[in-house]
């Protein structure tokens, strides 16, 4: 996939300005829960990724309040389907899941990621 600079730029702006629940959900990724290595902010083609894991072709998006209202859920489609037609599965978790419980939020990505390097 190629990346173009202004979205790496755009990755770099999104990492410093990281959302509280983002912040959290970070917090249990980082530390490459059951293995799995994930980046923050990736870019890939015309989007940025909240959170991507290689190995499982996975994208998570933290979805705020604003992801239902508008356009965001048109837009969130057309997202998905994006990432869909590389291959990706994308993962959408309410912010408000985070904050509750990031225990659970944390093992529902990575058994999706298991789910997916099991399909493979």
């Amino acid at each position: 996939m190629r990346v173009l600079q202004g979205q790496v730029n755009k990755a770099r702006q999104l990492r410093k300005a990281m959302s509280l629940p983002e912040v959290k959900l970070w917090q249990g990724l980082r530390g490459r829960p059951e293995g799995f290595k994930f980046r923050r902010q990736h870019p890939s083609g015309p989007y940025v990724a909240d959170f991507y894991c290689h190995e499982a072709r996975l994208v998570v998006e933290v979805d705020g309040e604003a992801h239902g209202r508008g356009d965001a859920p048109v837009k969130d489609k057309q997202r998905d389907s994006w990432f869909a037609a590389k291959g990706l599965t994308v993962l959408r978790i309410p912010a408000i899941a985070i904050l509750n419980d990031l225990d659970t939020a944390v093992a529902g990505v990575v058994a999706m990621a298991q789910e997916r390097i099991g399909e493979d």
